[in-house]
């Protein structure tokens, strides 16, 4: 699956020299960034424009009708940007991260009701916008870093902020967890 600057989204299979299925074409805003879930049938893409989208990964396009899927769901996370996604669990509740003007930058979704009710809840934390996000299943742990080099980890169980970590001096870019769940590692822009 790759997402570009021009906003498509295209599948590829091993051993075929041309793409499968084109998701989205050009024109669209930037992907940035994209996901499977799990048990891989479904993926999300979030763009900088601040929305989700979610397809079913089975959509075989049809050469004769030349008909593309579309997204079976897609809301905006984020009024400014969203910048990354994780599925929490089984898939129907997912956590974005992005920047939004009132600072709700990492937020829960419910995808089983309406867009117009599907916030969960929403965390007022990283005051210019969260960059990445990780999910921690053993520990129900959302970890985020922001673009001032801060880390916050956010306790899913009680919905609250649990720390707040300066781990660098620029934007932090990835985050990683152990298969343990007993360390996570930051990386940063510089």
């Amino acid at each position: 699956l790759t997402g570009a600057q021009d906003g498509s989204v295209r599948m590829f299979e091993w051993g075929h020299a041309q793409q499968i299925t084109c998701f989205r074409s050009g024109g669209n805003s930037r992907v940035t960034r994209m996901r499977f879930n799990y048990q891989g049938n479904k993926f999300g893409i979030v763009d900088a424009d601040g929305y989700i989208s979610l397809y079913q990964t089975n959509w075989k396009c049809c050469p004769l009708t030349g008909t593309s899927p579309k997204p079976y769901l897609t809301w905006q996370c984020h009024n400014k940007t969203a910048n990354d996604f994780v599925f929490i669990s089984s898939s129907s509740l997912i956590a974005t991260a992005g920047f939004s003007s009132d600072n709700r930058n990492i937020c829960l979704w419910d995808t089983l009701v309406s867009p117009a009710n599907s916030l969960v809840h929403a965390f007022i934390c990283h005051d210019s916008g969260s960059t990445v996000l990780a999910y921690a299943p053993k520990h129900q742990l959302l970890i985020s870093g922001g673009r001032k080099g801060f880390t916050c980890i956010i306790d899913l169980r009680q919905k609250q902020q649990q720390q707040l970590l300066q781990s660098h001096d620029s934007p932090v870019k990835a985050i990683a967890v152990d298969p343990t769940e007993e360390y996570f590692v930051t990386g940063s822009a510089e």
